[in-house]
Formats: structure tokens, C-alpha cells, sequence
């Protein structure tokens, strides 16, 4: 007969020394708040970078210019909208103001 089921341990033997996702989360959370990882000016750059690409990828592939410029406001609107969820918003809501009062005020 095909009995696949393993014998269980025969005695008590050494702790196992592998590293468990559990074990790998409770690690990170013991880091200090300053070594987590933030939205910095590198990731802005290849963000940057990216969308440029995309959109003169899109252009000389023969992409109207309004369809180029509605895709990626609608990417950046998610992009936009994935920062607030993830941050809380309060730095993404007072770059908003801001450029809202720069933009009323004439500059």
C-alpha cells in the first residue's frame, strides 16, 4: 500500500535556524522610523523619466496629442491617489494648497 504521510519527529532535536516571513516582519518593525524607506528624489527621477519615455514612446508611435496628455494625467492622477492612501496625505494634500494658492495668486 502507498502510504505517503512522513514519520513525525522522534525526539526533541535542534531549533531550526531559517528566518519565517513572521519572523522577517517582526525584524523590520523593530527598525527605527528613520531608516524606512520614503518617496525620495530618486524615485521622483525615475518616475520622471518613465512618464517622459511613455509619452514620447506614445507620440512617435502615432498617438493623437490629447490621448497621449489624457493617459498620462490619468496616471498620474493614480499615482497621486496611491501616495495619499499610502502616506496619509497631509504632505501630498499641502503640496495641492500650495500650488493651488501659487496658481490663484498670479506666480
Amino acid at each position: 500500500m502507498n502510504d505517503l504521510s512522513l514519520p513525525g519527529p522522534a525526539g526533541s532535536g535542534p531549533a531550526c535556524s531559517c528566518t519565517t516571513a513572521a519572523a522577517a516582519a517582526r525584524a523590520d518593525a523593530d527598525q527605527p522610523a528613520d531608516t524606512v524607506a520614503r518617496f525620495g528624489p530618486t524615485h521622483a527621477l525615475i518616475l520622471l523619466i518613465a512618464v517622459l519615455g511613455l509619452g514620447s514612446a506614445l507620440f512617435l508611435a502615432g498617438t493623437p496629442l490629447p490621448s497621449v496628455f489624457a493617459l498620462l494625467g490619468g496616471l498620474g492622477a493614480i499615482g497621486a491617489a496611491t501616495l495619499t492612501a499610502a502616506g496619509g496625505g497631509r504632505r501630498l494634500m499641502a503640496v495641492f494648497v500650495e500650488a493651488a494658492v501659487r496658481s490663484g495668486a498670479g506666480k
